[in-house]
C-alpha cells in the first residue's frame, strides 16, 4: 500500500487508525516516522514519504514519533493473509527465528538461499532480515523498559541484544531517548497502570484494528480448552506456553480497545516470541474492514456481518499441538475431544516447573517427541483413529511434516492429505487454525452445513464451495460467521 501515495495521504489526513501497521509516514523535515492515525497536525505532502515497515524507517535514519508511538501499532495484515516467501519470512521473524538461528536459519526454513531471502525482503520492505529483527528487538526493549522494573542490563539481554552498549545505542537511535528517560517518561504518563499488576508477571496491552467481536474468538478457545493446559478464570483465557528458552503462562482478557495480557515467563528472552504467538492465536493483526466488506457482498451473509462485525479466526500457539487435537476431535463432540486430550496431557504432558498460584494450569501440552513414545493400545479410540494419530505424531517428531508459521500452506495440505485418516475436514481445520490460511474452508462441517441451510445457502459441500467462491480470500472468516448462527458454547464469551 505504501506505493499508493494518494491513498496514504488520505489516510494520514483523516487520521484513519484502520491503516496503522499497513504503512508508516516518514517526515523529511523532522526526521521522525509516525503511524497514519498520529494526532499531530499532518505535515505538508511534499515532506512526507511512505515506507512499508518500521525497520525501513529506522534504516533510513528516522526516529519513532513520541506521540503516536508507531512501534506499538498492530502488525501488517499482509503477512497473515499471504503464503509467499516474504510473508512466511515475516511470520518467522516475528516468532524470533532470526534471533535464535540467524539469517541462514531463516533461509533454511524457507527453502531459499540467504541471498535470495535478503533480496526479496529488501525489495518489498526496504529492509533485510537483520534490520527487521533489530526493529522488533527495539520494540521489545521499549515494552520492558516501560512496563517492568527490571534493571536495564536484564532488559537488554531479554530483548535479544548482544550487549548493553548495543541496546543503549539502538534505543537512543530509534526513540531519541535513553532507556532511563523512556522509563521516567512512562512513569510520568502512568502508562503502566492501566491494567492491574500481578507479582512476577508483565502487564501488556495488545492492540488490534477495530472492530473486534470477542464472543466466538474467546468462546471457541474456552469451549475447547484442555484441562491443565488451558482455562477461563476471572474474565481471562489462560494457558501454558512452551517457548524456546523456557515456559510461560499467559492470561488474555478482552477490552474495548485492546487485549489485556499478563505474561509470566521463566526466561524473559521469550517475551517477543510469547507476544507474537498470543497475537497470532487471537488473530489480532487481521484487517476486519477488508474482510467484512468482502463478505457483505453476499446478501445472505451481510446480516450476520452487520450483527457482529469484526469476527476473528481463533488460532493456536503451537501448530503441532493443534494438529494432534484436530485428530482427537474427528467425528466426536467437543467434550469428548477435550477428554481425549486431557488424558494425553496427564500421561505425557510436561508438568510446569512453577506452580500456578492464580489457577489450575499444571502441564504443557505433550510435544510430538513425547507422544511418539505412546502405546496406541492405551488410547480409548477406534483402531483407525489410533493409526491416524500415531502416524501424525511420528511425522511431526521426525521433522518430515513441518507445521508452523513458515509453512507453505499448499505443500502442508498435500502432506497432511497423504496421511491415513486425513480427509478434507481435518486438513482444512489445521490449515485454518494452525497454519493461518484465511481462505481455508470447511464445506463438509456439520455446523457450517446446518447454518448454510438455515440461511438459504446451498448445504451440500460441492454447491456451497461453488457459492463460497465469492467470499475468497476470506472463507475462513465466513466460517466463523456461519458457526455463530448456532447456540453452541464456542460462540459465547464465558460469564
Amino acid at each position: 500500500m505504501h506505493t499508493d501515495t494518494e491513498r496514504c495521504v488520505r489516510a494520514v489526513r483523516s487520521k484513519d487508525a484502520r491503516f496503522d501497521g499497513w504503512f508508516f509516514t516518514a517526515v523529511r523535515t523532522t526526521g521522525i516516522y509516525c503511524r497514519p492515525s498520529c494526532p499531530a497536525v499532518p505535515p505538508k505532502v511534499a515532506n512526507m514519504t511512505f515506507l512499508p515497515s518500521a525497520a525501513a524507517c529506522q534504516q533510513a535514519g528516522y526516529r519513532a514519533c513520541k506521540r503516536c508511538r508507531p512501534d506499538t501499532s498492530p502488525g501488517s495484515p499482509e503477512w497473515n493473509a499471504r503464503a509467499d516467501a516474504v510473508a512466511r519470512a515475516m511470520r518467522l521473524i516475528q516468532d524470533g527465528v532470526v534471533d535464535r538461528e540467524g539469517v541462514p536459519g531463516l533461509a533454511a526454513r524457507l527453502g531459499y538461499s540467504t541471498r535470495q531471502v535478503e533480496r526479496q525482503l529488501n525489495a518489498e520492505l526496504g529492509a533485510g532480515p537483520l534490520a527487521l529483527a533489530r526493529a522488533q528487538r527495539a520494540q521489545t526493549a521499549r515494552l520492558l523498559v516501560e512496563t517492568s522494573e527490571l534493571p536495564m542490563g536484564d532488559v537488554a539481554f531479554a530483548a535479544g541484544f548482544s550487549s548493553i552498549r548495543t541496546f543503549n545505542d539502538t534505543v537512543r537511535e530509534v526513540f531519541a531517548l535513553a532507556p532511563g528517560e523512556l522509563r521516567q517518561k512512562a512513569r510520568a504518563d502512568h502508562r503502566g497502570a492501566a491494567e492491574p499488576r500481578v507479582p512476577g508477571s508483565l502487564s501488556l496491552r495488545l492492540p488490534f484494528r477495530a472492530p473486534l467481536t470477542p464472543d466466538n474468538l474467546f468462546g471457541h478457545l474456552v469451549a475447547t480448552a484442555v484441562p491443565g493446559v488451558e482455562e477461563w478464570r476471572d474474565g481471562a483465557f489462560r494457558r501454558t506456553l512452551r517457548l524456546p528458552h523456557g515456559t510461560g503462562v499467559v492470561a488474555l482478557s478482552p477490552r474495548p480497545d485492546h487485549i489485556a495480557c499478563q505474561l509470566s515467563l521463566t526466561d524473559l528472552r521469550d517475551l517477543t516470541i510469547a507476544i507474537s504467538r498470543c497475537r497470532w492465536m487471537l488473530d489480532l493483526d487481521a484487517d476486519p474492514e477488508a474482510v467484512d466488506e468482502q463478505l457483505r457482498q453476499d446478501p445472505l451473509l451481510a446480516p450476520l456481518v452487520d450483527k457482529a462485525p469484526g469476527r476473528r479466526v481463533p488460532r493456536t500457539v503451537d501448530a503441532a499441538e493443534f494438529a494432534v487435537r484436530a485428530v482427537l476431535g474427528q467425528q466426536v463432540s467437543t467434550a469428548a475431544a477435550r477428554t481425549h486430550a486431557a488424558r494425553l496431557v496427564t500421561a505425557y504432558g510436561e508438568p510446569v516447573t512453577d506452580p500456578d498460584p492464580a489457577g489450575g494450569l499444571t502441564h504443557l501440552f505433550p510435544s510430538p517427541e513425547a507422544l511418539a513414545a505412546l502405546d496406541p493400545e492405551t488410547l480409548a479410540l477406534p483402531r483407525s483413529r489410533r493409526t491416524t494419530l500415531t502416524t501424525l505424531v511420528g511425522a511431526l517428531a521426525d521433522g518430515s511434516l513441518p507445521l508452523g508459521l513458515g509453512s507453505d500452506w499448499e505443500a502442508a495440505r498435500a502432506q497432511l492429505g497423504a496421511l491415513p485418516g486425513f480427509g478434507p475436514w481435518t486438513t482444512e481445520v489445521i490449515a485454518m487454525r494452525a497454519l493461518g490460511d484465511p481462505d481455508a474452508f470447511l464445506p463438509s462441517d456439520l455446523g457450517v452445513r446446518r447454518a448454510a441451510q438455515g440461511l438459504g445457502l446451498p448445504s451440500t459441500p460441492a454447491a456451497l464451495t461453488a457459492r463460497a467462491a465469492g467470499w475468497r480470500p476470506w472463507r475462513a472468516y465466513a466460517v466463523q460467521y456461519l458457526w455463530a448462527t448456532d447456540d453452541h458454547p464456542i460462540n459465547h464469551l464465558p460469564g
